[in-house]
C-alpha cells in the first residue's frame, strides 16, 4: 500500500527520502526546509523542489507548518540533531503524534535526549514511532535488535562514525598524524568544516544512547541521554600510539559500547585483523545476546542515500 510522506528536512538525508520515496511506492505530499515548504494532496514535484532549493534556497513558496498540517500518513522527520531539549525536532514529533499520524526519525535528538517523553506522546497516539535511521545509517541495528529481542541483548558496542574512523585508519595505515589526516577528510569530503561532533565522539555517543534506551526500555531501566555518557574523542591520539599498537598486533577504533546500565565512548585498542578494526567509513555493531552468541552487523553508517534506505525500511514496516 503507497502511503502519503511528509518530510521535514531537505539536506542531504531528507532529499534523499523526497528521491527516492516513489521507488519504494510511496507519495511525497509535503517537504520543508527551514524555512520554507512544498504541498500537494497529489504529490510534490521532488526534482524540482531540490532544484529551487539549490538555486533559490527554499523548496516552495509554502510555510514548514503548512506541511506539518498536511494530511500525510508518516512524518519524516529529518532536520539536524539538537541537544538538550531536541527542539525543533521533538515538536515536530508531538505534532504529528497529536494527530495519530505515524513518525519516522532520521534525526537522532529526540529519541536520545527525550526518549522517555516521546514514548509517552506515542503510547496516547495511534502513531508509531521508530528510528532505524538514527544509529549507522543504512546498516539494520535496531531492526537486528527488534528482531532478537532487546532483552536478550546485553551489549552492543561499535565503531559509530565514519569520520572519526577514516582518520584512525587512515594514520594507522600512512603513519601520518591526526591534523595532516583530518585536512584530508575534509579535502574529501568526510569530515566537516568543524568536525567536532564526529572527532569529539558525541555523534557516537548519541547513537549509543539510543541503543541503550532501547536495551533498558525492555528492562523497565533508567532512560539515558547524553549527558549520562562517559565518552573521549581522538583528537589527542598521537601517532606514535598507532605505531606501538601495530607493533603488537592491535589498532586503536573509537569504540561505543551500550548496555541497559551503562554508555561510553572512547579510542580502545582492538586485535588489527578483529571484526571491529574495520577501515574507512565502515561502520560496524557487535552484539552480545544470550543465545545466538556475537553478532555483527556493518555497513555504510551514514550518507543521503544509504540512511534514507533505513527511513524508507521503516516506512515499509508501519506499512506492514
Amino acid at each position: 500500500m503507497s502511503l502519503r510522506l511528509a518530510v521535514l528536512g531537505a539536506g542531504a538525508v531528507g532529499g534523499s527520502v523526497v528521491e527516492l520515496a516513489a521507488e519504494y511506492g510511496h507519495r511525497v505530499v509535503g517537504f520543508a526546509d527551514s524555512s520554507s515548504g512544498v504541498v500537494d494532496a497529489g504529490g510534490i514535484d521532488g526534482e524540482r523542489a531540490l532544484e529551487r532549493k539549490s538555486r533559490d534556497g527554499a523548496v516552495g513558496d509554502d510555510d514548514p507548518d503548512d506541511v506539518l498540517a498536511a494530511d500525510y500518513d508518516v512524518l519524516v522527520e529529518a532536520t539536524p540533531t539538537t541537544l538538550g531539549d531536541a527542539e525543533p525536532g521533538f515538536s515536530h514529533c508531538l505534532a504529528a503524534l497529536e494527530r495519530d499520524r505515524h513518525v519516522v526519525l532520521a534525526n537522532k535528538g529526540p529519541v536520545a535526549e527525550r526518549y522517555a517523553d516521546l514514548r509517552r506522546a506515542e503510547e496516547d497516539s495511534a502513531g508509531d514511532v521508530l528510528f532505524e535511521a538514527t544509529v549507522g545509517g543504512a546498516m539494520p541495528v535496531l531492526s537486528t535488535v527488534a528482531d532478537y529481542g532487546p532483552g536478550h541483548i546485553s551489549t552492543a558496542r561499535g565503531v559509530l562514525n565514519g569520520t572519526a574512523n577514516f582518520v584512525l585508519s587512515r594514520m594507522a595505515a600512512e603513519g601520518l598524524g591526526y591534523e595532516h589526516v583530518l585536512a584530508e577528510a575534509q579535502d574529501l569530503g568526510v569530515a566537516e568544516a568543524d568536525p567536532s561532533f564526529d572527532v569529539d565522539g558525541t555523534d557516537a555517543a548519541l547513537k549509543c544512547v539510543i541503543l541503550a534506551n532501547v536495551l533498558s526500555e525492555a528492562r523497565g531501566g533508567d532512560v539515558f541521554s547524553l549527558d549520562d555518557a562517559e565518552v573521549t574523542g581522538i583528537k589527542d591520539i598521537p601517532g606514535s600510539a598507532l605505531d606501538l599498537a601495530t607493533e603488537d598486533g592491535r589498532t586503536i577504533r573509537l569504540i561505543g559500547e551500550a548496555t541497559p546500565k551503562r554508555v561510553r565512548v572512547g579510542p580502545r585498542l582492538v586485535p588489527q585483523h578483529g571484526a571491529l578494526a574495520v577501515t574507512g567509513t565502515q561502520n560496524i555493531v557487535q552484539f552480545e545476546t544470550e543465545h545466538a552468541g556475537q553478532l555483527n552487523v556493518s555497513g555504510r553508517g551514514a550518507g543521503g542515500p544509504e540512511t534514507a534506505t533505513a527511513v524508507l525500511a521503516d516506512v515499509a514496516r508501519l506499512n506492514r
